[in-house]
């Protein structure tokens, strides 16, 4: 029954992430699209009322094209899961230090204090506290049923590794938006890009004769989407790469705390 409760939980707690991701990449999309049209469009940014002639960066990066917006709604999504990504992981982690919170039950349960590591558990709070806090019930447990070592450690195990389970879809939630920003980045980058000089292409060819700083200003156009598609990429893949970092950082200090219960368990036996 509590086992149902459980997931029914996470489920209740699965969707509202869910809708939270789903309103967050409209809002950006949204957000981008405004600041492309009354930001960067700006009259200001330019010297004729056609908006034809950028007088700074900004009017330049509006003369990108359609694909800018998109571009700066990516930038916003990496921006905003990597700020939520943030404060998720910093809670799962818990109150205190988490390195010596892991120590301090290691050194509890070698010792047979399991009270003293379920009291650590529930100040520590976080996904590791939960799921050692898990380990050591189930130890408990085991030891009243009178299960042999093999079967009783089987069983821990276990416990450690379902408790894991429901705790990991929190902690890696939203990380595959942020490892396909790393690539989509770069390829509308590129693609704003490629459109861009073949716009600017094409109007020096209507134009009849060269001119060249009609086609320095269609490059420099063109260009601005590769900036904007290569600073999202690399802020996403810095944003992934230390989110990924620290998941594993929470993963072996849950292995640590879970082999030390079970060989715990074993000595004690």
């Amino acid at each position: 029954m509590a086992q149902d409760l459980n997931v029914s939980v996470e489920n209740k707690e699965s969707k509202g992430v869910g809708m939270f991701t789903g309103i967050a990449i409209i809002a950006c999309i949204i957000v981008g699209f405004l600041v492309w049209a009354y930001v960067l469009g700006s009259a200001s940014n330019f010297n004729d009322a056609e908006k034809h002639a950028p007088k700074n960066i900004l009017g330049t990066m509006y003369l990108g094209g359609y694909i800018v917006p998109v571009l700066l709604g990516f930038l916003l999504m990496t921006i905003t899961f990597s700020v939520e990504r943030f404060i998720v992981l910093s809670k799962v982690s818990g109150k205190g230090n988490l390195d010596t919170f892991v120590k301090n039950v290691i050194s509890s349960v070698k010792s047979g204090d399991v009270n003293a590591a379920l009291a650590a558990c529930d100040e520590q709070q976080g996904s590791v506290a939960n799921v050692v806090k898990a380990g050591l019930l189930k130890s408990e447990q085991v030891k009243k049923d009178g299960l042999d070592v093999e079967k009783a450690t089987d069983n821990i195990a276990k416990e450690i590794e379902q408790a894991t389970s429901l705790e990991m879809p929190m902690l890696e939630k939203n990380m595959t938006i942020l490892s396909t920003l790393v690539s989509i980045g770069t390829l509308c980058g590129l693609l704003g890009t490629v459109s861009g000089m073949i716009k600017a292409f094409q109007e020096l060819g209507a134009a009849g004769t060269p001119d060249q700083a009609a086609l320095a200003v269609g490059i420099s156009e063109a260009l601005v989407n590769t900036l904007t598609g290569i600073a999202t990429s690399t802020f996403a893949i810095i944003a992934y790469n230390y989110f990924t970092s620290k998941i594993d950082t929470l993963t072996y200090y849950i292995d640590e705390a879970g082999f030390a219960i079970t060989q715990a368990f074993n000595r004690n036996k």
